[in-house]
């Protein structure tokens, strides 16, 4: 089975491909395939975002793949009711980066002592697959936001957001070390069992 990732980020590809590689003969990137796509990500939770992404991109793709992986992430502070969410890319507006979210999260708990500043990294992956149900799952790995960016790792909040079994900021963990934990491998792990069930006739 011919597997397309709706993404061309290579620490994902290698993430997956350890994870799921083999129940597909093939997996490609949006870029190894030849194609450039984009699908509009409208929806309001993460798993409408992640299914739609996954079935534009299959529907693109015609009969060249078999399958369609897509995901979509993002930090919930519960303080923040939930926010950023499915908006964490465009938290401060659309057009500002990493920086300036960091900046508008910080300002929007800048009253919000520690102990209540618990949050979650969020991923919701779905694979599409044709003549098939799809399948999505819901990975998570909970944290406490900082009140000062620490680590130079990493990419979005990661310098904010804590994580206490390790006792650094995802900014602060060796990519191994945030790959083995993250709510994107929690996610894929997630999906295998639900693949391995299937194998199993158990789904």
């Amino acid at each position: 089975m011919k597997l397309l990732l709706a993404t061309n980020n290579a620490h994902k590809v290698t993430e997956i491909k350890a994870i799921l590689g083999s129940f597909f003969s093939e997996v490609f990137t949006l870029k190894e395939a030849g194609l450039s796509f984009e699908a509009v990500e409208d929806g309001t939770t993460f798993e409408e975002n992640a299914l739609k992404k996954a079935q534009q991109t299959l529907d693109y793709a015609g009969n060249q793949f078999d399958a369609a992986l897509a995901d979509d992430s993002g930090l919930c502070v519960d303080a923040l009711d939930g926010a950023p969410g499915v908006y964490s890319a465009r938290f401060a507006g659309e057009g500002h980066d990493d920086a300036a979210n960091n900046r508008y999260l910080m300002e929007e708990l800048k009253d919000v002592p520690f102990e209540q500043r618990t949050a979650q990294f969020v991923s919701c992956i779905a694979l599409v697959r044709r003549n098939k149900e799809p399948i999505c799952v819901r990975g998570a790995v909970d944290g406490t936001i900082l009140f000062e960016a620490h680590g130079e790792n990493g990419f979005g909040y990661d310098p904010y957001f804590w994580y206490a079994p390790l006792k650094k900021s995802f900014a602060e963990l060796s990519p191994e070390q945030k790959n083995a934990v993250s709510h994107r491998h929690n996610a894929l792990v997630l999906l295998k069992e639900a693949l391995d069930g299937e194998d199993r006739g158990l789904l």
